[in-house]
């Protein structure tokens, strides 16, 4: 892999991931755009103990443009993009319009290839190793910085999910805190350590799922099955066998082999739902420990943390999706539709031939 790293004409970074050792990254961005000023602020809920960024200057970016406009595409000719060059694999640049910036974190657009009508399923195996390392690369760099205490790679799929750009990409947000749903795996993980009298309750719920009918695959480093609990009609979280805190400290072995399980396992939920559905909305989100101290989970280290990736559908059945409505989003209480050993039968069932 080769990364270079050049400027926007707005002063924002941008970083080439390259296949090849020999290209040559030196294309200028040529808009004529201003400095970017952005709005981030991150505001505490003191009943809830969360935090909401308010980010008003998103009210103006870019909407569903049509295709010959994507801003994702590589710059060719007059028509300029985000991406100064005319080709890339990867590419990665601080968001044009980020819910978190300064001393409130930072936001990133990962763009897994140049093809606008791909999807992250039909990537190679080659080019999806080179989107792992780059994020591998992105949370190691964005850990340094002051005001980040955790990093989160995700990529939403899908006008379902609210995607604005259709060109595959995903994006990687840095937080200036521990998120409120690492903060409860924390608080569990910490309350089985002491109850256990120091057993790990990642561990012990992988033991478990592999022991049962959840499993949706396994390879010889990596295993996916449906959890016990799943809050979304189709849910699969996919789980490094040797326990690991984050993306740095996946050996070579893992690497080599996430690319065929991750890429096997987003075809299948292409084929959830039947020939001729639409392309499966979804959100792939990597869980890392945080970076910043844990001394509010008494007894935890971040090796204690699991990595894993977590990838859902909010599709509920063909046509129909799953809205969040009075029980999710009033009481945070998920009903799902879907029992977890149906979807993970039905995963089995779609496997490639």
């Amino acid at each position: 892999m080769k990364k270079t790293s050049t400027r926007l004409a707005d002063g924002r970074e941008l970083i080439y991931y390259d296949l090849r050792d020999d290209t040559v990254r030196d294309a200028v961005d040529r808009r004529p755009l201003e400095r970017t000023h952005t709005t981030s602020e991150v505001r505490r809920d003191e009943l809830l103990g969360d935090a909401v960024a308010v980010a008003s200057h998103r009210q103006g970016r870019t909407y569903h443009p049509p295709a010959d406009e994507c801003p994702l595409c590589p710059t060719q000719g007059d028509r300029l993009s985000e991406i100064p060059d005319s080709s890339y694999d990867v590419v990665v640049f601080e968001n044009r319009f980020p819910s978190l910036a300064g001393d409130s974190g930072r936001c990133e657009v990962v763009c897994f290839t140049s093809d606008h009508d791909a999807s992250f399923a039909d990537l190679t195996v080659e080019q999806a190793r080179l989107v792992l390392d780059a994020w591998t690369d992105r949370t190691s760099e964005l850990s340094h910085l002051p005001a980040v205490e955790q990093v989160f790679c995700f990529e939403n799929r899908g006008a379902e999910i609210g995607v604005t750009l259709g060109h595959p990409h995903g994006q990687i947000y840095a937080y200036p805190f521990t998120t409120p749903r690492t903060a409860l795996m924390l608080r569990s993980l910490a309350a089985h350590k002491e109850a256990t009298g120091g057993d790990n309750l990642f561990d012990a719920v992988l033991e478990r799922e592999l022991a049962g009918e959840r499993v949706v695959l396994e390879g010889e480093h990596w295993a996916a099955f449906v959890p016990y609990a799943a809050h979304w009609p189709y849910e699969v979280h996919l789980y490094p066998k040797r326990r690991v805190p984050d993306l740095l400290a996946l050996d070579e072995a893992a690497r080599t082999e996430f690319p065929q399980v991750y890429l096997e396992l987003l075809r299948r939920f292409d084929r959830i739902f039947g020939e001729g559905e639409p392309p499966t909305p979804y959100i792939a989100a990597w869980h890392q420990a945080p970076f910043g101290a844990l001394e509010d989970f008494e007894g935890v280290t971040r090796d204690d943390f699991a990595l894993h990736l977590e990838l859902f559908t909010v599709r509920r059945t063909s046509g129909k999706l799953k809205f969040l409505a009075g029980s999710e989003s009033g009481m945070s209480v998920f009903i799902n539709d879907v029992p977890p050993e149906r979807a993970a039968e039905r995963l089995r069932e779609v496997a490639s031939s």
